[in-house]
């Protein structure tokens, strides 16, 4: 996203909050317990979003205890560093505004949305989603709408939704993964694809709900 480097203050990795830090620690840990245990496929399964169980009709823990824990599962080491970068990227911008628990908060109700997303638009599906880029795609959105872009709003508020910056990069980020959803392009070769779905959700949520988050931590 190098489209943003000019916009926000860069700050050195260990500046970073310690929300965004200590996530970025269980990412990391639960991968390499998963990678050099090693934990067998089958154990991680049930911890991994797959539409498929709620059109099946599942029992209930199998079905509200994924929309979590699939966010802290990755299927490559690639993965986890990708997903790691852009959370070290825009998290530090919404955890120094939200504060530590309302942050986590956040990008976990970013992630649900995201499964919820990916849930409604490929119903019945047996693919397993794992990743926590649903909730990643949430603090960008937020991060776009707490930067100072020309003409924006002072005194500390969000820019608003309807803005030309918002709506502007909310369409390039939203054109693009329906290019990824509908092409393939950027899926792996070994036949992984990009949760496009859940990006939107989680995006979606985010550059919606921001405002909600956002006034909590002014209230507390």
């Amino acid at each position: 996203m190098a489209f943003l480097q000019s916009q926000p203050p860069r700050e050195p990795f260990l500046h970073a909050p310690g929300s965004v830090l200590g996530l970025i620690g269980v990412l990391i840990a639960i991968h390499l317990a998963v990678a050099f245990i090693p934990i067998p496929f089958e154990t991680l399964v049930p911890y991994a979003f797959v539409p498929a169980r709620y059109a099946e009709g599942a029992p209930p823990l199998e079905l509200v205890l994924p929309l979590v824990s699939h966010m802290f599962l990755h299927g490559s080491f690639l993965h986890l560093i990708i997903n790691c970068a852009w959370l070290l990227a825009f998290g530090p911008v919404v955890a120094r505004r939200l504060g530590g628990v309302t942050f986590l908060a956040f990008f976990l109700a970013c992630g649900v949305a995201g499964a919820l997303m990916e849930l409604a638009l490929a119903w019945g599906a047996p693919e397993a989603m794992i990743g926590a880029s649903g909730g990643i795609s949430g603090l960008m959105a937020a991060s776009f709408r707490m930067i100072r872009w020309p003409g924006a709003p002072t005194a500390g508020r969000l820019v608003p939704l309807l803005s030309r910056p918002i709506l502007t990069f909310s369409g390039i980020w939203l054109l693009t993964n329906l290019i990824f959803g509908f092409t393939g392009f950027g899926s792996g070769t070994s036949g992984d694809q990009i949760a496009w779905q859940a990006h939107m959700g989680g995006y979606l949520f985010g550059l919606i709900t921001i405002g909600l988050f956002d006034r909590r931590r002014a209230a507390d």
